[in-house]
């Protein structure tokens, strides 16, 4: 038997060692799974098979809805091109917008009006507040909706507008929302809510879409507010859970042309988990007016994007950079396109920023994090740890870019996910931002080069070890 299992092990290995070096696109990461099969034997190469095989290269990556979502498109928005923002002055935003537009098909837009949400108690009463307004449709897509306070409001509040003829619809992503299941589920059909998840994980479908995520958080009402950003359905925003406490987050409240794009994303995510359902999309997709005086672009990307769209977009705005960079988030783990890239733009002499949490909801995410830090701070760039949990997704480039989105800094959000970000031309919301960033960086824990060397052993074991699993992170 030992000599089966020994067989059948080699040959496992082998067949997945071949794949990695026939089917891998960069070193690093094909470097970290065959380590990963080594150092776990079988598991490794299961972990390999449901999480790490590049399934662009096989036949059944191109199943017929990945084709047809390719290939969907509702066209322009019937936003007319007056609001169609224009920065033939200004060379940097024109390239931007550019790369935006060839990677999403949105182009940045003028005359709108975005509201920064940084509190989970303000963020959902602003949500349920503009949804009470709605006359005609509440369209909801969260990557988690997590039963508690904030779901039993929501349900209460669906159930009243439906009484008064407002249609309402519901995507989730079946893995983040997996709770969601059975009588959850019914509550919401039994009142007559339309909901679907996106991606339903099932055996036939297991392999193909279990490592893909619908990571949007999007809400969009009558088409005339929108909100999206961070912040998911969970009660972890509004009270203290566990060892994390509340949990911080930034939102946005887009009014203007830009709901129309953001609705786009919206409306082709339940075009397919509905299984095409029928509409007009006339009725849903209208002329905009102007609210406002904000430049704002939505950037929506996944893996069947033909490019990686969240990481090109992150990659475009550093690459702006002429004074400073202010990145927020509690994963990152960006690749080594973009940590190179930051490392070339911090020597050139670029004040960089990074602020992360000090805990995590993951500690093999957190382990695999600190040990980037060293070699970041021997380029000069400034890493501060904040007390608090924060989930916020924000980059600031000198003193007019902003994106706040659900992008992470890290591969899954770079390739795996389905993402949304807002990238705002506004020096307004830049400075409310960095405002923001620099309080909090007053607060934090500053590390220091010197200082970080000497943590201790076991730490750099453990940040050494989290490095075999980068890929699964």
């Amino acid at each position: 038997m030992k000599t089966i299992l020994i067989i059948v092990h080699t040959v496992l290995s082998l067949w997945s060692i071949g794949s990695i070096i026939y089917h891998g696109r960069r070193p690093s990461r094909s470097i970290g799974w065959v380590l990963t099969i080594i150092v776990l034997p079988f598991v490794g190469v299961i972990l390999y098979y449901l999480f790490g095989v590049n399934r662009r290269k096989f036949k059944f990556f191109n199943t017929k809805e990945f084709e047809q979502r390719k290939r969907f498109s509702y066209g322009n928005a019937p936003t007319s091109n007056q609001f169609k923002a224009n920065f033939d002055s200004d060379i940097r935003k024109k390239r931007l917008n550019l790369l935006i537009n060839a990677n999403s098909n949105t182009s940045a837009t003028r005359g709108n009006a975005i509201t920064v949400l940084q509190d989970g108690g303000e963020t959902f009463n602003t949500l349920f507040n503009a949804m009470e307004e709605a006359k005609k449709f509440i369209h909801v897509q969260y990557y988690i909706l997590e039963r508690g306070k904030l779901f039993e409001r929501m349900l209460e509040l669906f159930q009243k507008k439906i009484s008064e003829g407002v249609e309402v619809r519901i995507i989730y992503d079946s893995f983040g929302s997996y709770t969601l299941r059975g009588r959850p589920k019914k509550r919401f059909q039994e009142i007559g809510v339309k909901i679907h998840p996106i991606m339903p994980i099932r055996l036939k479908n297991l392999l193909f879409y279990l490592n893909f995520r619908n990571h949007r958080k999007i809400v969009v009402i009558d088409n005339k507010v929108a909100f999206t950003g961070g912040v998911n359905i969970s009660d972890k925003y509004i009270k203290h859970k566990g060892e994390l406490g509340k949990w911080k987050d930034t939102h946005l409240k887009l009014e203007g042309p830009i709901v129309n794009d953001l609705h786009q994303v919206f409306l082709k995510d339940y075009f397919f988990a509905s299984n095409k359902e029928e509409f007009r999309i006339e009725d849903y997709l209208f002329e905009q007016s102007k609210s406002g005086d904000v430049h704002a672009q939505v950037v929506a990307g996944g893996p069947d994007s033909s490019h990686p769209t969240i990481m090109q977009q992150y990659i475009g705005m550093i690459n702006q950079a002429q004074k400073s960079i202010c990145i927020a988030n509690p994963y990152f783990l960006p690749g080594e396109a973009f940590f190179q890239t930051l490392k070339i733009i911090a020597l050139e002499g670029v004040e960089i920023r990074l602020l992360v949490p000090k805990k995590s909801d993951s500690n093999a995410a957190m382990f695999a994090m600190f040990s980037q830090f060293e070699e970041l701070l021997g380029v000069g760039i400034k890493i501060y740890l904040r007390e608090d949990f924060s989930h916020a997704k924000i980059l600031l480039v000198d003193d007019d870019l902003v994106s706040i989105g659900s992008g992470n800094f890290d591969i899954r959000s770079f390739e795996l996910n389905y993402e949304a970000n807002i990238l705002i031309y506004d020096q307004g919301i830049n400075q409310e931002m960095k405002a923001e960033f620099n309080a909090l960086c007053e607060k934090a824990e500053q590390l220091s080069l010197e200082e970080f060397k000497n943590r201790p052993r076991w730490k750099k074991f453990m940040e050494g070890l989290s490095k075999f699993f980068k890929p699964l992170l």
